[in-house]
C-alpha cells in the first residue's frame, strides 16, 4: 500500500512501460483522469531499474519505489490504491 502523502512529500508514481505496449497509454490516461501525477519510464531506456524491481513485461505501476501492479489495474483498483472513493449518489 502506498505511503500517505502530504504537500511536503508527494507520492512518486511511475508507469514502467515498453515503447510498444498497447495498454500503457490507457493506464496513463486513466491516471490523468483521476488527477494522479505520474511519469512514464521506458524499460528499454532503464534496464537497471527493471532488473532492480524484477520487471519482465509491461505495464507496471510503481508507487514510491514499490511495484503495486504488474498489469493494467482497473479504475476501481486505481481508486482504491490512491484513496479516491467514488461518490455513489
Amino acid at each position: 500500500m502506498p505511503k500517505p502523502t502530504n504537500e511536503e512529500s508527494p507520492m512518486e508514481v511511475m508507469i514502467i512501460a515498453t515503447k510498444t505496449c498497447t495498454h500503457c497509454p490507457n493506464l496513463s490516461r486513466e491516471l490523468n483522469d483521476l488527477g494522479i501525477e505520474h511519469t512514464i519510464v521506458y524499460a528499454e531506456d532503464d534496464p537497471g531499474l527493471c532488473q532492480k524491481l524484477g520487471i519482465r513485461h509491461s505495464p507496471n505501476l510503481v508507487v514510491d519505489g514499490e511495484v503495486q501492479y504488474r498489469r493494467q489495474p482497473t479504475e476501481q483498483e486505481l481508486r482504491q490504491l490512491f484513496g479516491l472513493y467514488q461518490d455513489k449518489r
